[in-house]
């Protein structure tokens, strides 16, 4: 179908092979820069979900004073904890709990006598969450040894790795932008020194180099754009499958797919057909020596 469309107006000759496969590269780069974009944007959703986790939840490390058990301890603490300004709920992590977050790491054989700390979890506000400094201080007015954190090392280890994410994609993209310009200057140049005789008659018959280069300009913009379409599509049927194997959480919650993504993919082949008609005309004009 592209190879009608560059051949209607009849005044370029068809290419005759190398067009589809630049047509092959230029899908393929849009399907891989389909996906960067998609990783970029899943990376980011759930980082932002965690930090949002991260920011609604504290953890309180208690230690039990002389005569007081830690058990005593934790729940003097929670108690405490309940009422602050920006606290949902305090409870304290009684130690059957405790032994079940660690068991996948060091086995049953050392829980009993493995010594665990006395610990106090609170869920903030969402809205206006409490701060580590407003924990401290109430525990510290009702007189409990306690260390308050508010996952803000965690949060921000988070952020980063998503900051690092979204900037690894927009490389990629940018990269794979830069393949197709690369393989367009590359088809222009074979295209015009191919079609010599053609080129100097139409300049033997009035037409400017801004003329010869639209030509060019519009045969590689329309085959960008249907190979970008291509690509676009072939990224969107998988990130539609992904979607469907992983249900209501994308394809796992480290990776979270959402159908709002696809609509994020369609300006894909405008983007490609963009590339192509910029490095088309910039390659034709410096070959025919125009200033147009």
């Amino acid at each position: 179908m592209i190879r009608r469309w560059l051949g209607r107006d009849g005044v370029l000759p068809r290419d005759g092979g190398g067009e589809p496969w630049l047509a092959a590269v230029i899908a393929v780069l849009c399907f891989l820069a389909c996906l960067s974009a998609v990783g970029a944007l899943a990376a980011d959703r759930a980082a932002h979900g965690w930090a949002m986790q991260l920011r609604s939840e504290a953890t309180v490390q208690v230690r039990p004073r002389v005569h007081e058990t830690g058990a005593e301890a934790a729940a003097r603490a929670a108690q405490t904890l309940a009422g602050v300004t920006g606290v949902e709920e305090a409870e304290a992590m009684d130690r059957k709990t405790a032994e079940a977050l660690l068991r996948p790491w060091v086995g049953d054989a050392v829980l009993p006598d493995l010594p665990l700390p006395h610990l106090v979890t609170v869920r903030l506000d969402r809205d206006a969450p409490a701060s580590a400094v407003s924990l401290s201080r109430a525990l510290a007015e009702a007189g409990v040894d306690a260390t308050v954190d508010d996952h803000s090392l965690w949060r921000g280890e988070v952020e980063r790795s998503a900051a690092l994410i979204t900037a690894l994609a927009v490389a990629a993209f940018l990269l794979t932008a830069g393949g197709a310009a690369a393989a367009i200057v590359y088809a222009t140049r074979a295209g015009m020194a191919a079609q010599r005789t053609v080129i100097e008659t139409l300049s033997l018959n009035g037409a400017s180099d801004s003329r010869i280069a639209g030509l060019y300009q519009t045969r590689y913009g329309l085959l960008a754009a249907g190979a970008g379409a291509a690509g676009t599509v072939a990224a969107m049927a998988l990130v539609a499958g992904l979607r469907f194997l992983g249900g209501s959480e994308g394809v796992t919650p480290a990776l979270p797919v959402a159908w709002s993504d696809l609509l994020m993919l369609s300006p894909c082949p405008l983007l490609a057909a963009t590339v192509a008609l910029v490095a088309a005309r910039i390659t034709a004009l410096a070959r025919l020596g125009g200033g147009h």
